[in-house]
Formats: structure tokens, C-alpha cells, sequence
């Protein structure tokens, strides 16, 4: 068979575009005398669609869009391969499926439901959908193909050495006769995610002796970035055919020949990770209806970061820095920002809080008296300048992006109404010394917008004369590993101690105040998830507990 391989970039719930855009790529597909074209899982619906799939509403539409796909594509001689969320049957407690349907010639010739829910890390199917009881092969253009629907494809057996579930789709469909494999799939991507899933893919290819087609979503929706990087195996395991990451592609791939079209833009490491950000930032910005954006510019590495991802994401002429000089704001924090700015191409304005600050601080002052100045007058500025940007928000229908990266969110290095306002947390899972990485690939691509002095001055919140962030943390680095340990692979604090050969209180300290600042991290924006554990949807702990390390 002549297969092309779509993935697309769509929007959850936007039936009607998702339907548009699907209708283009079988085109495309047809055209190039494709047997037939291959979606991502709930290429018409949305990944994930979450609550959605309660409205009744939700289902009857998509059930006639996928009615009006099929009467659409009808003149095509290519046969549609799609996700989308199906009714269940009547009376099941659970009103919907995540399925698969096969349009050829005007009709709905086949229908595949998913047999395996994930429901740990950032899933949460279980809930939503009801999962198939049994499956059979699909015969399309005289030959038997498997369709598997994301995880139906992640349980190899002899892959993994514990595997969550007990049955394995893809094996059962090969024992009944399959010639083909085609796995459709939302799965969110991860830094290493793209090796990850060649090499369970290579070995399920191997292990059966069958071509693989594995065609992915690409886009951001919410937290959640797809990188598409579609691929399709021979039944050797060899990658006959690659799309390109991070954007949406067509390909083409020959089952009887073994070849296919080389799309591969070969993103990995740090340049990968700055294209993630930049396409969930576009994503979420476009998606939910905005244009334009604001930054607050400190003249910090953070919001350099974040205003480069953002011009690239949007372009220059949609993004405003501002600038917001305080009581303790050091001279070179505004003529790095401002240039910063001009590298950028980008509006900057400035905003001074200083009269806001005294306003505020006289105001208070009668009850005040008596104490001595700390953490109080410190968050008054951060809130001020909070305060700045959503009242310019608000005015000028801008969405506000934060710059705090996952290093100062963890220890709650970070404050509520202040430098945690906005829309859209573009760095909460980067930690700071990849922020630094990630700032030098930006400068790459945009002419070294970042002035090298944003890279070299000891980082600071200025928020009390000559105070730097080692007066409350430990040096990046430490901090950093001790982060991953604990966040990513929930270690113990001696085990972390003894991994990275530092002390033990220090580990322990650091545990408490990412204990200690729930609280704040489940009022944050959303963030872009680029780790194997981010905050927010794949991280869930009770704000309330006493369990302490």
C-alpha cells in the first residue's frame, strides 16, 4: 500500500477545523496517489478534550462531522484513517470512547475503539472514556491491517520489564493474521520522548516482522506539546520514513517497497526543548484567542528567555516588553532590558513602580509601626509590578506571560499576585541552568538578541539592596540536581545526599520549602510541559498534608 502519514495540528473542540484541515491533508494525500492517509488519535475532536466528552451536545456533533467527513471525502479514491471520540454503547456508565474510524468512498467501513487507558502522569482517560472489550482487523485495499490507538501500541511485553497492563492489542491483532501496523497517537512529548518511542516501535516492528506506521499529533493544547515526528518502520525495524518535528507534515510511505520520503529536521537536546516552547506558546496564545503578548522585562535571564521565545512564536511586532524599575532595581536591570528590547525589534515602555511603592508603604505605615521591614516590602514591589502588567493586560487585551523558571517555583522563590501573574507560565519546567542553555539556542536564532551581560551578572530579584539569589538558595547547579532527584524520581533525602555528596540538611531544607509552596504552585498559570515531571497536570499532590521526608 501507498500511505501517507498526516499530522496535523488542531484544536480541541473546534469540530468544524479540525474537519477542514483533515479534508485538505486527504487531498493532499489523494493527489499524491495515496491508498490511504493516516490521522493522529482524536484528529477531529482534540487531545485532550477532558470534560467535553460529558456534553451530549459534544458527542452528537462529532458524531455528524465525522458523518460529514466521510460524505466529503467521498470523491477521493484514498481511504481516511482518523481519531475521534465516540458514543458508547447504550446505558454504559461512561458515555464515551476514544475510536477510530476508516472513511472510504462516502462510508464509516470500519470503527477500532482503544483497549488501554492510561491513566498516570498527565492522563487521565480512565475517567473520560470506556475502553473497548475487543478488536478485529481492518481489511483495507486487499490487505489486513492492525489499528492501534496510542497506548494499545506502548505494552510490548517483551519491551518493557513491568508492564501495566495484561493484554497487549497489537499482539493479539498480529496473531490473528495482521500484515500492516498503524498506530495512531496524542502522546505528549518530553524531552528524549522521540527516542523513546522509536525504540518500543522498533521492537515491535521487529518482533512481528511487520511495517509500522506510527503518525502522531503535532501542536500545543493547554499544557501539553505534541511533536509530531511521525515515522514509519519496516519490518526490520529501519526508519524508511520521517516527518519533521514540531510542525505539521505530510509523508509517504510504500509498504511493498520499503521506502518512504525523509521529512526529519533531526531537533534533539536543548534546540528541541526551545522549539517545544515556541510552538506551545504559539499555540496557547493563538488558541485561546489571543494576538498579542506582554513581558515584563527585568533585565534577568528568565524574562530574556521568555520575550525571545515569544517574538518567536508570535513575532516581534506582537510583543511588548515592560520595563519596571523599583526602589532597588540596579541601573544595568533597565538598559539590559531596554537592550534586550531593541535586539528584539520589539515595543518597550516603562513603568516605574517607585511612586506606587511609597504610595502603598505610607499607606500602610500606621500599621506597620513597629516592625521591622522583610519579606512584606519585598512582595509589595513584585506586586506592584504584577498589579502594572494586568491592568495593561486588561486595557490593551494583551495576555501577560510569566518568566518564573521551575527552580524558583519549586522552592517558592516566587510571589503569589506578583511575579506569578499572567496567562501563560512559558518556563515552569525549565529549571535555571537550563534556562541559561536555552538562552544561548534563542540567540542563535534571533542574532544574539540576549546582551552576554544578561548571561554573566549573578542572577537577583532586586527587591532589597545588593540581594542575589544565593543569599536564599544554593548555586543553581546544586539546587538543580537536588530538584530532579527529588521532583523527578522521588528520592529520599539521603539518597539525594549521597547521589550528589553534599549534606544532608541542606537536601532536606530545599524538600521542605518544595513541600511547603503547593499552596502557590496550584494558583500559577499554566505552564508548557517539556520534562518527564512537570508542575501543574502530571504533578498532583494535596496542598493540605503533613507527610514530610
Amino acid at each position: 500500500m501507498r500511505l501517507a502519514l498526516a499530522q496535523i495540528n488542531n484544536t480541541v473542540g473546534d469540530l468544524e477545523a479540525n474537519a477542514a484541515k483533515i479534508l485538505d491533508f486527504a487531498a493532499q494525500a489523494d493527489q499524491a496517489q495515496a491508498d490511504a492517509v493516516i490521522f493522529p488519535e482524536l484528529a477531529l475532536t482534540g487531545y485532550p478534550p477532558r470534560d467535553l466528552v460529558e456534553k451530549q451536545s459534544f458527542l452528537d456533533r462529532t458524531a455528524a462531522v465525522l458523518e460529514a467527513v466521510a460524505q466529503q471525502s467521498a470523491h477521493l479514491k484514498t481511504a481516511l484513517i482518523l481519531g475521534y471520540v465516540a458514543r458508547s454503547p447504550e446505558h454504559a456508565a461512561i458515555r464515551a470512547q476514544n475510536a477510530a474510524a476508516v472513511l472510504h468512498h462516502g462510508e464509516i467501513v470500519f470503527k477500532q475503539v482503544k483497549m488501554l487507558l492510561p491513566n498516570y502522569d498527565v492522563f487521565d482517560e480512565a475517567r473520560y472514556f470506556l475502553p473497548g472489550s475487543s478488536q478485529e482487523l481492518c481489511h483495507l485495499c486487499g490487505e489486513k491491517v492492525a489499528i492501534a490507538i496510542c497506548e494499545d501500541g506502548w505494552n510490548d511485553k517483551q519491551f518493557w520489564e513491568r508492564r501495566r497492563y495484561k493484554r497487549d492489542p497489537i499482539e493479539e491483532l498480529a496473531h490473528k493474521g495482521a500484515q500492516l501496523i498503524v498506530s495512531i497517537n496524542a502522546s505528549p512529548w518530553n524531552i528524549g520522548k522521540r527516542h523513546e518511542r522509536e525504540e518500543i516501535f522498533r521492537a515491535t516492528a521487529k518482533r512481528f516482522g511487520l511495517p509500522l506506521v506510527y503518525v502522531h499529533m503535532v501542536g500545543g493544547n493547554d499544557q501539553l506539546v505534541f511533536d509530531g515526528s511521525s515515522f514509519a518502520m519496516t519490518a526490520s525495524g529501519h526508519v524508511a520514513a520521517q516527518a519533521k518535528s514540531f510542525e505539521e507534515d505530510l509523508i509517504l510511505f510504500d509498504t511493498a517497497t520499503g521506502q518512504g520520503e525523509d521529512h526529519s529536521n533531526h531537533l534533539t537536546g536543548d534546540e528541541a526543548a526551545f522549539h517545544a516552547l515556541v510552538l506551545g506558546t504559539r499555540d496557547y496564545i493563538r488558541k485561546c484567542g489571543f494576538r498579542k503578548v506582554l513581558v515584563g522585562l527585568s533585565g534577568g535571564i528568565d524574562s530574556a528567555l521568555v520575550a525571545a521565545i515569544a517574538v518567536e512564536a508570535v513575532g516581534k511586532e506582537n510583543v511588548t516588553g515592560i520595563g519596571m524599575p523599583g526602589p532597588h532595581s540596579s541601573e544595568h536591570s533597565l538598559t539590559d532590558a531596554r537592550c534586550l528590547a531593541h535586539n528584539l525589534g520589539i515595543r518597550f515602555e516603562v513603568v516605574s513602580i517607585n511612586a506606587g511603592y511609597n504610595s502603598t508603604v505610607k499607606t500602610l505605615s500606621p500599621l506597620f509601626t513597629g516592625y521591622a521591614s522583610d519579606t512584606t516590602e519585598e512582595n509589595l514591589q513584585s506586586r506592584l509590578r504584577g498589579l502594572t502588567l494586568m491592568a495593561l493586560s486588561n486595557k490593551f487585551g494583551s495576555l501577560v506571560l510569566t518568566t518564573g523558571n521551575k527552580s524558583e517555583i519549586a522552592v517558592g522563590y516566587c510571589t503569589l499576585y506578583g511575579d506569578m501573574c499572567g496567562g501563560l507560565a512559558v518556563i515552569s519546567d525549565v529549571p535555571k541552568t537550563m534556562v541559561y542553555r536555552l538562552a544561548r539556542v534563542a540567540n542563535q536564532h534571533l542574532q544574539a538578541a540576549i546582551p552576554e551581560n544578561t548571561f554573566t551578572k549573578p542572577p537577583s530579584a532586586e527587591l532589597r539592596p545588593d540581594q542575589r539569589d544565593t543569599d536564599s538558595l544554593p548555586e543553581y547547579p546544586v539546587l538543580d540536581a537536588i530538584l530532579e532527584g527529588y521532583i523527578e524520581h522521588y528520592r529520599t533525602v539521603p539518597e539525594i545526599a549521597s547521589q550528589l555528596n553534599i549534606a544532608e540538611d541542606l537536601v532536606r531544607d530545599i524538600v521542605r520549602k518544595v513541600d511547603r509552596n503547593e499552596y502557590k504552585r496550584q494558583q500559577a498559570a499554566p505552564g508548557l510541559r517539556i520534562t518527564r515531571k512537570a508542575f501543574g497536570v502530571g504533578r498532583r499532590f494535596p496542598i493540605a498534608h503533613r507527610f514530610t521526608e
